[in-house]
C-alpha cells in the first residue's frame, strides 16, 4: 500500500517514463531508413516426395540450405550485398503444412531485393538436391569398382586354374553322365556290348571331370557369389542416383519458384509490433524507479 500511495505521488514517472519510450521508439523508427521486401513462392508439386516426414525434411533442408555458408557466400558474391545483411534480411516459412515455402527478404536496399531472392532459392535448390547427385554418384562408382574387382578375382581364378566357368561346366557334364547311363542301358538291353563299353568309357571320363572340377567349385562360387552382390549393389545405387537427378530435374529454380513485386514495408505495422514493447519496457523501468524512490526514502525516515 505505501508503494501505491508512493506511485500516486510520482505519478508524473509512472506516465511519463512510458511515454517518453512510446515517443523516443516511435522518433527512431520514423527517422530510420525505408525498408522494402519481397517474397519468393518455392512450390514443386512435381518432387518426388513420399514418406510421412519426406515434406518436413524438404522444408527443414531447404530452410537449412537458404543461409548455407555457400548459398549465402555465392549469393553475396552475385549480389553484393554482405553476408551478414543476407542472414538478417533473408526469412523461410512453410506454407501450412505442405511442401510449399515462402522465402522473404527485407532491406533498405530496393534495387538488391529480386536479385537476392532469384539467387538465394536458385543457390538453395541447387545445392539441396545437387548434393542428392553428387553423393549417389559416389555411391554408384564406389559399387562399380567392387563390381570390377569382383569380376577380376574371377578372371584371375580361372586363369590360375586353367577352367572357365567351372560351375556350369560342372552342371553341363551331370547332363552328359545322365544322357550316358541312358544310352548304356539301352546297349545293355539289346545286347550291344560295343556300345555299352564305349558308353561307360565316357561315363568315366565324365566323371573323372566331375572329380576334377568338384574341389574347386566351393572358391569359385564365393568369388561368383561376391560378385553378385556387387553387381545388386551397383543396380540400387544406379536407382538411387537416377531417383535423385528426377528430384534435382523436378526442382528447377526456374519452374518451381515464382519472386512476387518489392514494396515498401509498412512503417505503422513496424511501429504496431515495437511500441507496445517499448511501453511496457518504460512502464517497468517507471515502476523500479519509483520503488528505488520509496526504498530510499523509507531508509531517511
Amino acid at each position: 500500500m505505501e508503494y501505491l500511495r508512493s506511485a500516486r505521488r510520482r505519478w508524473w514517472i509512472v506516465l511519463g517514463i512510458p511515454l517518453l519510450a512510446v515517443a523516443g521508439t516511435a522518433a527512431v523508427g520514423l527517422a530510420a531508413a525505408q525498408r522494402y521486401t519481397a517474397t519468393a513462392y518455392v512450390a514443386a508439386p512435381a518432387l518426388p516426395l513420399t514418406g510421412t516426414q519426406a515434406v518436413n525434411q524438404f522444408v527443414a533442408g531447404f530452410s537449412a540450405a537458404v543461409t548455407a555458408p555457400v548459398v549465402i557466400d555465392g549469393v553475396s558474391k552475385e549480389t553484393g550485398v554482405p553476408a551478414g545483411t543476407l542472414r538478417d534480411g533473408l526469412a523461410v516459412e512453410q506454407v501450412g503444412a505442405s511442401s510449399q515455402l515462402t522465402v522473404t527478404y527485407t532491406t533498405t536496399k530496393r534495387d538488391t531485393v529480386a536479385p537476392v531472392l532469384r539467387e538465394a532459392t536458385k543457390r538453395a535448390l541447387t545445392f539441396l538436391f545437387s548434393s542428392q547427385v553428387t553423393i549417389a554418384s559416389g555411391q554408384v562408382d564406389a559399387a562399380q569398382s567392387d563390381v570390377d574387382a569382383a569380376t577380376k578375382a574371377i578372371t584371375v581364378w580361372e586363369t590360375a586354374n586353367r577352367v572357365s566357368q567351372p560351375d556350369k561346366q560342372y552342371q553341363a557334364t551331370l547332363n552328359e553322365m545322365a544322357s550316358l547311363r541312358q544310352q548304356l542301358l539301352s546297349m545293355q538291353a539289346v545286347g550291344n556290348q560295343t556300345g555299352a563299353r564305349a558308353a561307360q568309357a565316357a561315363i568315366d571320363a565324365a566323371q573323372r571331370r566331375l572329380d576334377e572340377l568338384g574341389p574347386k567349385l566351393p572358391d569359385y562360387q564365393a568369388l561368383v557369389l561376391a560378385r553378385d552382390a556387387a553387381t545388386g549393389t551397383l543396380s540400387r545405387a544406379r536407382e538411387t542416383l537416377q531417383a535423385a537427378r528426377a528430384q534435382q530435374a523436378a526442382a528447377d529454380p526456374e519452374k518451381v519458384a515464382t519472386i512476387g513485386a518489392v514494396g515498401p514495408v509498412s512503417r505503422g505495422k513496424d511501429l504496431l509490433r515495437t511500441l507496445p514493447a517499448a511501453a511496457g519496457a518504460g512502464l517497468l523501468l517507471a515502476v523500479l524507479l519509483v520503488m528505488g524512490l520509496e526504498w530510499r526514502a523509507a531508509r531517511r525516515r
